[in-house]
């Protein structure tokens, strides 16, 4: 873009730099969502839950079930830090 088109859109440059920020912060947002390590912790705090009779069978089921989903999507799309162990 040219010198014309860049101080045309000079006011517009506050809205292009928090529409990046957002968008930044989204992608980590759903790297940490999906990573691998995130999963299994919230999996143990699950398991430790239902140990504790915190939480039925029913309900550790259906929220393990959304876990794994949630690392299986993960892993599928590639949305995964790389630091598994």
């Amino acid at each position: 873009m040219g010198l014309i088109g860049e101080v045309l859109l000079l006011p517009f440059a506050p809205v292009r730099g928090s529409a990046w920020a957002i968008r930044q912060v989204l992608r980590e947002a759903e790297r940490i969502y999906y990573d691998p390590a995130t999963v299994r912790a919230e999996l143990a705090r699950l398991e430790e839950q239902l140990q504790a009779g915190e939480i039925t069978e029913e309900e550790f089921d259906r929220r393990e079930d959304e876990l794994l989903d949630r690392l299986e999507s993960g892993m599928r799309s590639g949305r995964t830090t790389g630091e598994e162990t």
